[in-house]
């Protein structure tokens, strides 16, 4: 096949064909060839509803040099400044904190690296040694696995409790060393733990070690 073959009233007609109306098949824009293949792709501007700025794109293509072209697909793909739908993310991944509201499930996922079977539970973290676990039936169906712990502990060490805020860094002594703070207990105890204050803006909320505030216990108190 040469470029000089003409199909591009073939390639309109087809398009037509398959439009719902005659004004969604605008202006042809370009032609791109194949001459290896015999194959041409002809390119018009959709003017359809929805679709700012995608084309139609009809294939013809040649058996050999003598024959005449023919259709073989007819589709409408965007072009460069097209408008597109976001891409789709799943549920589990978009979530939101806030998105949990009184009444609202999230149904479990089976499969979340977060999660291993409760087997594999650290004993540290049960505060149970596993005979009793197994012989009370305490063991939990999943529990935190090392990568769904790995998240937590960065999450919440970069957080707004962890020690680079501005609260932290202006605070006297770390959490640490006051009264009110509560080691969490299990493998994450030597780096978090709860704050008690009922005056601290962290009360009730899990901190690390090196976090801080003004409302520490002992900052009345020479260093």
């Amino acid at each position: 096949m040469t470029k000089g073959f003409d199909a591009e009233d073939l390639a309109r007609s087809a398009a037509l064909g398959d439009a719902e109306k005659p004004s969604q098949v605008g202006n042809f824009i370009s032609v791109e060839f194949d001459d290896e293949d015999r194959v041409a792709s002809y390119l018009f501007d959709a003017d359809i509803q929805g679709y700012k700025g995608w084309r139609w794109c009809v294939t013809v293509a040649k058996v050999d040099a003598s024959a005449q072209p023919t259709v073989c697909d007819v589709v409408v793909l965007p072009g460069p400044d097209s408008l597109m739908a976001p891409e789709w993310i799943e549920y589990k991944d978009r979530i939101l904190p806030e998105d949990i509201q009184p009444g609202v499930i999230v149904p479990s996922v089976l499969d979340d690296t977060r999660l291993v079977p409760g087997a594999n539970a650290l004993i540290q973290d049960e505060d149970l040694d596993a005979a009793q676990i197994y012989e009370l039936g305490l063991a939990r169906p999943r529990v935190l696995s090392i990568e769904g712990r790995d998240q937590a502990s960065k999450r919440w060490y970069t957080g707004d409790r962890g020690p680079n805020t501005p609260l932290a860094q202006n605070a006297p002594k770390p959490c640490q060393s006051c009264g009110f703070f509560i080691p969490i207990a299990g493998s994450l105890r030597a780096s978090f733990g709860v704050c008690a204050n009922a005056i601290a803006p962290d009360d009730a909320r899990v901190v690390s070690v090196d976090h801080g505030c003004g409302a520490h216990s002992e900052a009345t108190l020479p260093n």
